[in-house]
């Protein structure tokens, strides 16, 4: 079960409409619950006809004979409005451009909604206290009791909650039962998936080096910078000639943790060392011995002991992940032809509103 977001409100406007969807530009001129068409009302009076008015409601759209208001754009379009202005002003055109996407989204859900109808797809009581029961459990709310006071934060009552989940699991079942079914990922194609994102499925190569450290820091004078260099490559030289590297940094690293463990850096990932002896290390074969590394704290001589390739998880391992991700990449490519399709088929005309919309 999916999780569900306590924060969804839907938009009801009810609308009473005498003598149908007359005429492209009919317009409510009251409150949505008193609403009627001036398509059908008596001509006006010159001197009301003189009068400013503000359009509250319109027809913006007929979708199989089912209108689309104006008032239904403008709840859709809000909250991605609220968003966009808190990074600025908004400019008409972009507005406008926000409430056709909004316009767009009802139509979809329109028409998946008379799809629904017209496949007679219900949702039980159970089902709907399942989901409840669901969501409960993903966000730790304790009680029912407690999921009512938490909808009550939100403006939501139980009733409008459940007419939500009731409207979210039909639309469920309507794409499970129109394109999840039909839809089906091939052996060849998850082994082709894990071919081509091999990299995904293998570890990180791992590194194992030493180093020799010679301290300077950002108050050393240069008199004392010298001489530390001048030990550094004597020593150097050593290591290159063969010497025992460990030893070296035994008696000559001024990390303190060198006199036990012969300037052991241990096992480490690229990006977990810092970015100027990591460029050396990744540089070095096993065995070879850099030349003199100088940091802001001092210099470096440094060893790589080994370099690990990452382990590949085997196909059977990450097969399920594989056929998720395709089996998801798929259905949402199919319900974007289903519902492409769907408009296809619909009857759906869009009102010229003469730049309300």
């Amino acid at each position: 079960m999916k999780q569900y977001n306590l924060a969804a409100v839907a938009a009801i406007l009810a609308l009473l409409v005498t003598g149908g969807c007359a005429g492209n530009n009919a317009v409510v001129t009251k409150a949505p619950a008193t609403a009627t068409l001036t398509a059908n009302k008596p001509p006006l009076a010159s001197d009301e006809i003189k009068k400013p008015y503000v359009v509250i409601n319109a027809i913006t759209a007929i979708v199989n004979d089912e209108i689309i208001t104006l008032y239904e754009v403008d709840q859709e379009a809000q909250p991605a409005i609220n968003q966009a202005e808190k990074k600025g002003a908004l400019t008409n055109e972009a507005r406008s451009r926000i409430r056709h996407t909004a316009l767009d989204l009802l139509i979809e859900k329109k028409l998946t909604a008379q799809k629904i109808k017209e496949l007679n797809i219900h949702v039980s009581e159970e089902e709907i206290q399942q989901a409840i029961d669901d969501v409960r459990k993903q966000n730790n709310i304790p009680s029912q009791e407690a999921l009512i006071t938490a909808l009550g934060k939100q403006g939501l009552t139980m009733d409008q909650y459940r007419a939500q989940l009731r409207e979210q699991l039909e639309k469920l079942k309507l794409v499970s039962m129109e394109v999840r079914s039909k839809v089906v990922v091939s052996e060849t194609e998850m082994r082709d998936y894990y071919t081509a994102n091999l990299a995904k499925y293998t570890g990180d190569e791992t590194y194992r080096a030493r180093h020799i450290f010679f301290k300077t820091g950002p108050k050393a004078s240069p008199e004392e910078i010298a001489r530390a260099k001048t030990t550094a490559l004597a020593v150097l030289a050593d290591a290159k000639k063969g010497k025992d590297f460990a030893e070296l940094a035994k008696e000559f690293s001024e990390d303190p943790a060198a006199r036990k463990d012969g300037g052991d850096l241990g096992s480490f990932k690229k990006g977990d060392m810092q970015p100027e002896l990591e460029k050396v290390i990744l540089s070095l074969k096993p065995g070879e011995v850099s030349g003199l590394v100088s940091t802001p704290i001092g210099f470096h001589i440094i060893k790589l002991e080994a370099r690990v390739a990452g382990t590949t998880k085997p196909f059977e391992s990450v097969k399920a992940d594989i056929e998720d991700i395709l089996y998801r990449k798929k259905s949402e490519e199919r319900f974007s032809q289903w519902l492409k399709d769907l408009r296809a088929k619909a009857s759906i005309e869009i009102k010229n509103l003469n730049g309300l919309l």
